[in-house]
């Protein structure tokens, strides 16, 4: 039974996969859509769902520094409500601050350009955040 890994963002969902045994998350897409219109990413994301049998879904949430939740915290919210209702699989929301900047510090460290960065950079803060959801459950 897999997890999915999601860092939804207003234009793009980076998208991580755990292994069958929930050991470990790999970067797997990252989905262009329209927050606007969730329907952007539906088909999208049922193949994945479908394709790696998965049963639960971590989402990234963005709180404030001081914990606090604003809009994108509130976004997150919705989109996890949104995969429960449409997708029939548990959605966990996971605490995200600061896993952008340590994917960012990660791809640098590792000499990506700047370019290649823009394009894994929610990939890989998707992955961030299921290893996080998923070593804390070991």
């Amino acid at each position: 039974m897999k997890k999915i890994g999601l860092d939804v963002g207003e234009k793009t969902i980076g998208v991580a996969i755990s292994d069958a045994f929930g050991w470990t998350a790999q970067g797997l897409t990252t989905i262009q859509w329209d927050e606007k219109d969730y329907s952007t990413a539906r088909q999208e994301l049922l193949k994945i769902i479908e394709d790696h049998m998965v049963t639960e879904a971590v989402v990234g949430f963005p709180k404030n520094m001081n914990g606090t939740i604003g809009p994108r915290g509130e976004a997150s919210q919705a989109f996890a409500y949104w995969l429960e209702k449409n997708f029939k699989i548990t959605a966990h929301l996971w605490d995200e601050r600061l896993t952008t900047m340590a994917a960012e510090r990660v791809l640098i460290d590792a000499d990506v350009s700047r370019k290649k960065r823009k394009k894994v950079i929610d990939k890989m803060a998707a992955v961030m955040i299921l290893q996080s959801f998923l070593d804390s459950k070991q």
